[in-house]
């Protein structure tokens, strides 16, 4: 069964939050701190995992997210 995972990134650096969703947290943190050429979380690197919350349903994680 595929698990989802809402968490929270902040960058010290720039004392930003950033909220999102996926199916592979490591993965994803991976994409934000290193691997992203393009997007928003690109301008206030490095981020920290700060909170993190686990769900069953896409639909749950995304309700939460937003």
């Amino acid at each position: 069964m595929e698990e989802f995972v809402v968490y929270i990134l902040f960058s010290e650096k720039h004392n930003k939050n950033y909220v999102g969703y996926t199916s592979n947290l490591i993965e994803r943190f991976k994409s934000h701190n290193l691997l992203a050429t393009k997007g928003y979380t690109i301008k206030f690197r490095p981020w920290k995992v700060v909170h993190v919350e686990f769900y069953t349903t896409k639909k749950d994680a995304l309700q939460r997210e937003k």
